[in-house]
Formats: structure tokens, C-alpha cells, sequence
């Protein structure tokens, strides 16, 4: 550290940039919460945010890319954080998967579209979120890009990391419609 270190925040909290933002709507007894960021950054803070979810979760993931959708039910946190890690590097380059978190309190969802929507029972998360550094928003900024989920082409690798995580947590294959 210099002696001007004094003058600069020498430490950027990990989730926290000029774009980093949260947007929360109320509806009957249900809060909605959408977050966005850079890719990496919605990876990682869905992967951060799992922990504070109930032990036991069911999880859904939906590859938009594909059309190939897997579930799974009362499934381990600690397993299924695991296998969210591993999915960090193909989620974020390559988009277009849905993946759902549920409990009987709370929804976390990654969206094709990389953001992350969270439903919940109880105003908690705004509290979380804010701890993180995130900022507050009245309304949601207007997307720069948004691709056509039925302009999405398979990417192998994303195909491949998907299917072995569905594989690692045994989660069920559904149909395709």
C-alpha cells in the first residue's frame, strides 16, 4: 500500500460494480426479486445465494438450447451447490438455461436470459442482496442485447456439462413436449 491508499477504497466487495442492480415487485403474498449483472457475476451470485435456501431443495434445469429438461426433488444443498460450481464456466458463456431452486419458502432462478429471479415468502433476500453491495432499483434497466430463445443453437460443451450434472444429482429427464 501506497500512502495514497488512504484516498482509494483498496478493497471492491465481490459482488459490487456500477451495473450490479435489483429490482423488487410485491404481488399478493409473493416478492419478486430480479438481479442483474455480467454474466460471471449472476453465475456466481446464484451460486452464493443457494446457501442461505433450505437443506433439502428440488431443482429443474431447462436447456433452452435443446429443449432438454431434467428435475430432481428433496435433493441435498451441499450436493446440489456443488454441482452449480462445477456449471459456473459453461453457464456464463454460454447462456440459455434455466435452472430453479425451490422450497416451500423460496424460489432462486437463473434465467436463460442471465439474470436471476428470486420468489420468495418473506422480504429477506432485499436484506442479502444489499449486504452484497448490490444496488437498488425502482425499475430495471432497458437490456442493450436480448437473443431469441428460439435463435439459440446447442452448444456441445454446455450440452455435455448439463448432462453430467443431471447425472451426479440423478435428477430425472422429462419428456420432450
Amino acid at each position: 500500500m501506497s500512502e495514497l491508499s488512504a484516498f482509494e477504497y483498496a478493497e471492491t466487495p465481490r459482488f459490487r460494480t456500477g451495473r450490479d442492480w435489483f429490482v423488487i415487485s410485491h404481488a399478493q403474498d409473493v416478492t419478486c426479486i430480479r438481479i442483474g449483472a455480467t454474466a460471471e457475476r449472476v453465475v456466481d451470485m446464484m451460486h452464493a445465494l443457494s446457501v442461505y435456501l433450505d437443506p433439502a431443495v428440488d431443482l429443474r434445469i431447462d436447456d433452452a438450447r435443446t429443449g432438454r429438461r431434467w428435475q430432481g426433488a428433496l435433493l441435498a444443498l451441499p450436493e446440489v451447490r456443488e454441482t452449480i460450481g462445477r456449471l459456473r464456466l459453461p453457464l456464463a458463456a454460454y447462456g440459455g438455461v434455466e435452472v430453479s431452486l425451490f422450497t416451500d419458502n423460496d424460489q432462486l432462478t437463473l434465467t436463460p436470459e442471465m439474470l436471476i429471479v428470486i420468489y420468495a415468502r418473506t422480504d429477506r433476500w432485499a436484506f442479502l442482496l444489499d449486504g452484497m453491495g448490490l444496488l437498488e432499483r425502482t425499475t430495471a434497466p432497458a437490456p442493450n442485447w436480448m437473443p431469441l430463445r428460439s435463435a439459440l443453437r446447442a452448444e456441445p460443451q454446455l450440452a455435455h456439462a448439463l448432462q453430467a450434472a443431471a447425472d451426479r444429482l440423478g435428477l430425472i429427464e422429462e419428456p420432450h413436449p
